[in-house]
């Protein structure tokens, strides 16, 4: 639906540049550095538009490319991220299967956050 308003915006931008390049058909010098022209009014009005158009397209195609690329990038650091989180919680549950880690009490962890204490949560006892 936004790429329809987003359409729909251009064309009347369009047909209003349009009917503004008609309107205006007398002859207008143009300065450049090297020396001075005549040109239509329509085609000073038409090339402008096509120029600003042709810009930030280029500018907007360019931002999607690097866009694209950060996703690609964050999406393969997330992948990497997620094996390694995988790899830790089977090593963890082998190791609780195994007998060889007790899982730390709620009510001493409860305990140990709220005192600040950041050492072992287990009890000695």
């Amino acid at each position: 639906m936004k790429f329809q308003w987003s359409l729909l915006f251009a064309l009347i931008f369009a047909i209003i540049v349009a009917i503004f390049a008609v309107v205006n058909v007398d002859s207008v010098p143009v300065n450049y550095v090297f020396g001075t022209a005549e040109w239509p009014l329509i085609l000073v009005i038409l090339g402008s538009a096509l120029l600003g158009a042709i810009v930030s397209g280029s500018v907007a195609i360019f931002r999607s490319f690097v866009l694209q690329r950060k996703v690609k990038q964050l999406e393969k650091d997330n992948t990497v991220k997620e094996s390694v989180i995988a790899t830790q919680q089977n090593e963890i549950s082998a190791l609780n299967k195994n007998g060889q880690v007790e899982p730390p009490d709620t009510h001493e962890l409860k305990k140990a956050v709220e005192s600040g204490n950041s050492g072992d949560i287990r009890s000695t006892s």
